[in-house]
């Protein structure tokens, strides 16, 4: 029992530290200044400022623009103030600074993290979602650094111990939660990149050849789809589909598929798992079997019925697409230094491995890219870079026309650099309010 103690207090030694209970946080934190957060150029995002009479006071420069990125750290700890509280409370300043404080009474400065987070990336994010209710995330397809992550309704963290009460009381508006990792939504239309995938594992040699005639709605054993505000599609094949967001054709190919199968595809994609990252998220959910209804088939099949996404998790599979197959590990924090700026520990990214082939992620990038060029996406067209993307209005009550407005994608197409993922609650069409949001961030990226 001793040698299992022993070897669990050092293996989990982050962990019990950052738990609440633990005493030895605010023993760290009597001889430590609790360091500062960077972006990723060095902007200073986060710092503790100490008055003459040594009273400490966490400053936020940034105030909303971050809230829940960076989060806070009184009345808990949430953001990258939670995620990297173990290297913030303790000090790996030089020994002699170290001898020199204690002699004096003097605290030692705490680490430093600095994040991936890119500012410009992130006020234009902020900017962009402009007060609407939603989220958007932004991540290196190569990596999986977290580039920008917005979530709004928001608040400022320098005045959280002023209006805690008034969002621990709110059980409607849901500042705190960061809705680009734990918002769940119906994805809608966004949804149909996987239907699409699935298709295209179950008809390896002739989902090209696919050819349907849509005259608004879809109707199998007295179960009704339609498309959105009944458009006629009429006579299209898989690409138009796709890009024109056919939902009368996709629940004729959700009706086709091997339940079996597609929940194996989805399960790959990571719904109903845990996701790879180190920051609070909500998990994903479908619901696909031999127990489903006709209806719930069709409604699965267009994103629509059961099914719930986070943004985190569209922009992961996005980015597997972007990146040939291959999902990368979204991370916030690049690395930590001491007070002299040596590096103490950096994180590198890591692969979740292969969730497609080549040739899937090559035909999915094709299809995406009709969106924007001949599709719903067409507000991305024409730009000094190219896009590809998939829009999605997905419904969420009974009421009819009230739906969320989506857009996920990444660019360049030839050679993709960044995703963008972004979701505006109750907004209306993703191509009418998360096309022009994902464009100002796209425009933001390139023109650096």
């Amino acid at each position: 029992m001793m040698g299992y103690l022993t070897y669990f207090v050092a293996a989990n030694e982050q962990t019990l530290i950052n738990n609440s209970y633990n005493s030895r946080q605010s023993l760290l934190l009597s001889q430590n200044t609790r360091g500062s957060i960077y972006a990723a150029d060095g902007t200073i995002l986060a710092y503790t400022a100490v008055s003459e009479e040594g009273t400490e006071t966490r400053k936020y420069p940034y105030g909303e623009e971050f809230a829940h990125v960076i989060g806070y750290s009184t009345y808990g700890k949430t953001g990258v103030e939670e995620q990297a509280n173990y290297y913030l409370i303790h000090s790996n300043a030089p020994l002699n600074l170290r001898v020199a404080n204690k002699t004096f009474n003097i605290k030692n400065p705490g680490d430093d993290v600095y994040t991936t987070l890119d500012v410009g990336l992130q006020e234009a994010a902020y900017q962009a979602l402009n007060g609407y209710r939603g989220a958007v995330i932004v991540t290196d397809v190569k990596t999986g650094k977290v580039l920008a992550m917005v979530s709004m309704p928001d608040f400022d963290p320098n005045e959280i111990a002023e209006i805690w009460t008034e969002l621990t009381a709110d059980e409607e508006e849901g500042t705190l939660i960061n809705r680009a990792t734990q918002g769940l939504y119906p994805p809608g239309s966004t949804f149909k990149i996987l239907t699409a995938l699935e298709y295209i594992r179950e008809n390896p040699d002739d989902w090209q050849n696919y050819d349907f005639l849509c005259n608004g709605y879809y109707e199998e054993q007295g179960s009704r789809i339609n498309c959105y505000h009944g458009t006629r599609h009429k006579d299209i094949d898989f690409e138009e589909a796709f890009s024109h967001s056919c939902n009368s054709a996709f629940a004729q190919i959700g009706m086709s598929l091997d339940e079996e199968r597609f929940a194996d595809t989805l399960s790959q994609l990571l719904f109903d798992q845990a996701l790879p990252v180190k920051f609070p998220y909500a998990q994903s959910h479908v619901e696909i079997g031999e127990d489903l209804s006709v209806n719930d088939i069709m409604q699965t099949a267009i994103g629509q019925g059961k099914t719930q996404i986070t943004p985190l998790q569209l922009n992961m599979i996005t980015s597997a697409i972007a990146n040939g197959g291959t999902m990368y590990k979204p991370y916030v924090v690049d690395r930590v230094e001491n007070c002299e700026g040596v590096v103490i520990k950096r994180f590198f990214p890591s692969s979740c491995g292969r969730i497609m082939t080549e040739e899937e992620a090559g035909a999915l990038t094709t299809l995406m890219q009709a969106v924007v060029e001949d599709g719903t996406g067409r507000g991305l067209a024409g730009l000094a870079y190219s896009v590809a993307g998939k829009t999605g209005s997905a419904e969420f009550s009974n009421i009819k026309g009230e739906s969320h407005a989506w857009f996920t994608g990444f660019a360049p197409v030839e050679d993709p650099q960044i995703c963008v993922t972004v979701i505006v609650e109750g907004a209306g069409s993703g191509g009418d309010y998360a096309v022009p949001i994902a464009k100002r961030v796209f425009n933001a990226y390139f023109s650096k």
